[in-house]
């Protein structure tokens, strides 16, 4: 894969619209590029010129674990990109390198932590709880999304950044926007900055703190100097934001199970398998939009046979990674009982998400909840009529109404 011989021309330039997908149907235009070989290369509806694009599983884990590719050199360069208002921004976690990245991400390292998760889970079962019993008093139909899968992990992620149930609501409306361009980018760039302006506060009044929320870490880590205020700041923000990712990605789940009664009866019938069946639709449940963050090559790479030169922005797409069929056989098929699953969708190498282990009990919570309590949960549209979020960044449905 990885040599010194260029042999091969660059390919063309494919211009990447973004679509408003629903369902949990495969971005064609991906599709596309992923037929087209392991290395093509876009152009994002927003930002300036191209960028390269790697799919291949193989690549996808080279480029995410090599120094060579530069987070920290996005910083400032108008790259091509999705979102209008995405900027990246200095000092957040997501856009430095070692060993910068492992002196962040260790500030807050105690909040996710095995042990630190597991402090939230009865806490998490019983807000859990309390949703499912109101929902059930209430009698159907109701929509999953506004009943359940919305609000649980918005109460999850704030008890963890220790933001005080007032100030929920409006952290929710502020990453609403941030994760959409359907406001307008103004209201992305407002709620982006009304969001770092609450952090900036809160983080310097625990200054000193020692308690285990995120906002107390960073408040005692700024107070000891190991980080800056901006840095607190930059990371604050990220980790808020992609607490809510799990509302997308359970209602994507439920859909495709819902849709799909043979593997809802299983899920049902067998409860020892389902963390193996919830990897399995991590992997295959498409996440986001076309790609997320860019990297730079630092100097010139050669895969195969094509020269990357330093200076050239690089994405991958862990999507496409997912469906490499030389990792992944009959890739298309949901798979309960594939293993092994090395799936990359919470990403891989020095940024994989920091939340992940957060997302997996939370979502292992909502699964075994919803169909232990509610055996005979199903849609009550038809799949087709299911709305979903329209300018987003992850995808996911708008509303899930089900009966039972």
């Amino acid at each position: 894969m990885t040599t010194s011989e260029e042999t091969m021309a660059a390919p063309p330039v494919r211009h990447w619209p973004a679509l408003d997908l629903s369902g949990v149907d495969f971005d064609p235009v991906l599709t596309e590029l992923m037929r087209e070989g392991p290395i093509t290369r876009i152009q994002l509806p927003n930002g300036e010129g191209w960028a390269w694009l790697l799919t291949r599983y193989e690549d996808v884990r080279l480029v995410t674990n090599d120094p060579r590719f530069s987070r920290k050199e996005v910083v400032g360069r108008p790259v091509t990109r999705l979102a209008p208002h995405f900027i990246p921004q200095a000092d957040a976690m997501n856009f430095v390198d070692k060993p910068d990245h492992a002196r962040l991400r260790r500030a807050v390292a105690p909040a996710f932590t095995a042990r630190g998760i597991e402090r939230l889970r009865a806490g998490a079962r019983r807000t859990l709880d309390a949703a499912v019993d109101a929902l059930l008093r209430d009698g159907p139909p109701a929509d999953l999304i506004e009943r359940v899968l919305e609000p649980f992990p918005i109460t999850v992620i704030c008890e963890l950044m220790g933001v005080p149930e007032a100030d929920r609501e409006d952290m929710h409306i502020w990453t609403q926007r941030i994760l959409s361009s359907t406001h307008g980018i103004k209201a992305s760039e407002r709620a982006k900055l009304d969001m770092e302006a609450y952090f900036a506060k809160a983080i310097a009044e625990h200054r000193g703190a020692d308690g285990e929320d995120v906002i107390s870490l960073l408040g005692a880590a700024v107070g000891r100097g190991d980080i800056s205020e901006a840095e607190a700041m930059a990371l604050a923000g990220p980790l808020q934001i992609g607490g809510e990712a799990v509302t997308n990605n359970t209602g994507q789940m439920f859909f495709v199970l819902l849709t799909r009664p043979d593997l809802l009866d299983r899920m049902r019938s067998e409860p020892a398998l389902r963390p193996q069946a919830l990897e399995e639709l991590l992997r295959y449940i498409p996440h986001r939009n076309a790609v997320g963050l860019s990297r730079i090559a630092t100097e010139d790479i050669v895969l195969h046979g094509v020269r990357i030169r330093a200076g050239d922005p690089v994405y991958v797409s862990y999507l496409a990674a997912n469906r490499d069929p030389d990792v992944f056989p009959d890739p298309e098929r949901i798979d309960f009982d594939r293993a092994p699953n090395p799936h990359v969708a919470f990403g891989y190498g020095a940024h994989y998400c920091a939340g992940s282990t957060l997302a997996k009990l939370e979502t292992e919570l909502i699964v075994d909840t919803l169909l232990d309590r509610l055996p005979g949960l199903r849609l009550a549209v038809p799949p087709g009529e299911v709305p979903w979020r329209r300018g987003a960044l992850i995808r996911g449905p708008e509303a899930l109404p089900v009966t039972w």
